[in-house]
């Protein structure tokens, strides 16, 4: 039985109508993560088919066909043929055809009366083609993506439908709400461009160093509360590294790469919703069709994509049971150049003329660093949400490197709940190692930037989150000891 569609999915089917009135025949719809695809994808399908119109899907990848399959026979469109392969569900007399492009692009195509093309913004030199084929002009082809800004797509499709942006969905509940901690800018200097993102082989080369992967590290066992997290790698290297760097804190880490088994990331998936892995380190493969519960994103690849960019953070913004907001630890200096992934916003398709970079193309200003705590707090906010300094006017702010701070629109003082949580916390933690009262009251003005005045002396067993946030302290602190020695020898 169909869900009922919700009110967003009602609108852009509406808009989906008019433009097909109005004579469009190439519309794209825009959906963000947490739009309801499969819901919307499923509806175009089924007001095809009431029509008596046969439907080819296309999917982009041969390992979203069975997805895509499963996905409409869950909303009850069950007379599905399979265009790949020699695929166990191949029926060419059935009136809906889910195929994949590499399929497709062998083949004779079968007559189709509606085509939808899943994943518009990855561009085939198919669909050029076989929109522009005799027979096919006036066939409805319906795009459907998160990101609809691939350059030069306005060159296939000509109406960008929006129903919702990312914002739109978080406001309304359907996504959740996020916060961003970013370090200090990585040195990328002598990293080279190519097609509008940087040189895989020069980012691997510059990010897969030993102090910055001992930082993505740290920073989780400081920042991120245990939380199931994927991590976003340059390359198979960096990814290895960082799973080993993991496991040697006792983290619990898995990996998933391009060659990775079906079978192997379902198992993973498993283990991962389990608790058993914490952080899944992936290298460029899990920025699409995933509907994990993702509560954390380590972004430890830079890019200068938007696209990939906000497919990356929406991995984590489907909203769960128990899920406040998703905690974005970005390690690539992304954020600070591109802004929040609810800035990021187009209202026409690209029609491949020469266009300038994302960032002098911003509408939205960028997040600000306060001179005062590091904090990065929202653009037009004047008095820091952290630690309340208000300045007339500042020029070049400069952080310490390594360090993380925070950029979120919402900045809220921890509550006094919070503060006597993590005190008791740390009290029984001074207990087991026999610490004195000033390293608690210090430990707690680290991560509150106040001290531990009015909370009750109480002892509490320490979870997971706080544990960790101490063991990032002493590697921080070893590090340090680490460099003044290294300096001492040098002087000597």
């Amino acid at each position: 039985m169909r869900r009922e569609l919700r009110p967003h999915q009602t609108r852009a089917i509406d808009l989906l109508r008019r433009s097909l009135g109005s004579g469009k025949r190439r519309p794209l719809l825009q959906a963000p993560t947490g739009f309801g695809k499969t819901m919307l994808g499923a509806a175009i399908v089924e007001g095809a088919l009431a029509k008596g119109n046969r439907v080819i899907f296309t999917v982009p990848a041969l390992s979203l066909v069975d997805q895509t399959v499963m996905a409409l026979w869950n909303e009850g469109i069950h007379d599905v043929g399979v265009i790949q392969g020699a695929h166990e569900l191949t029926n060419a007399s059935r009136p809906v055809q889910v195929a994949s492009v590499q399929t497709l692009a062998r083949r004779e195509i079968p007559a189709a009366d509606v085509v939808v093309i899943d994943e518009a913004h990855r561009v085939f030199d198919l669909y050029g083609r076989w929109m522009s084929a005799t027979g096919w002009e006036r066939v409805p082809f319906i795009g459907l993506s998160a990101t609809p800004w691939t350059r030069g797509l306005g060159k296939l499709f000509d109406d960008l439908l929006i129903a919702a942006t990312t914002g739109d969905l978080i406001e309304a509940g359907y996504l959740s709400r996020f916060r961003v901690f970013a370090p200090s800018h990585p040195d990328l200097t002598g990293v080279r461009t190519v097609a509008g993102d940087y040189h895989e082989g020069d980012l691997g080369e510059a990010m897969n160093k030993t102090a910055l992967v001992a930082d993505v590290v740290e920073t989780w066992l400081a920042k991120g509360e245990g939380r199931p997290t994927l991590c976003f790698a340059v390359d198979r290297a960096h990814a290895r590294h960082i799973q080993t760097r993991f496991a040697e804190e006792g983290v619990s880490t898995a990996y998933v790469d391009a060659y990775t088994s079906t079978g192997e990331r379902e198992a993973i998936r498993k283990r991962f919703h389990s608790g058993e892995v914490k952080v899944v380190c992936n290298v460029g493969c899990l920025t699409t069709g995933v509907d994990w519960d993702v509560r954390c994103i380590i972004l430890a690849r830079p890019t200068r994509s938007e696209m990939l960019y906000v497919q990356i953070i929406g991995r984590g913004l489907r909203t769960a049971d128990g899920k406040d907001d998703c905690l974005i630890l970005d390690h690539s200096d992304t954020t600070l150049k591109l802004g929040f992934v609810t800035d990021i916003h187009h209202d026409r398709l690209d029609d491949g003329k020469a266009r300038k970079s994302a960032a002098t193309e911003r509408k939205e200003p960028l997040p600000k660093e306060c001179p005062q705590c590091s904090f990065l707090k929202p653009p037009k906010v004047a008095k820091c949400p952290c630690c309340g300094f208000a300045p007339q006017r500042q020029s070049q702010i400069e952080c310490e490197d390594g360090d993380l701070v925070e950029l979120t629109p919402k900045g809220k003082e921890a509550s006094r709940e919070v503060k006597q949580r993590w005190y008791s916390m740390l009290m029984k933690i001074a207990d087991e190692r026999g610490y004195s009262g000033g390293w608690v009251a210090h430990k707690f003005r680290d991560k509150f930037k106040v001290w531990p005045r009015g909370l009750h002396f109480m002892r509490m067993e320490p979870d997971e989150e706080v544990r960790n946030y101490v063991k990032a302290g002493m590697i921080r602190w070893a590090k340090r000891q680490k460099k003044v020695a290294e300096a001492a020898n040098v002087a000597a």
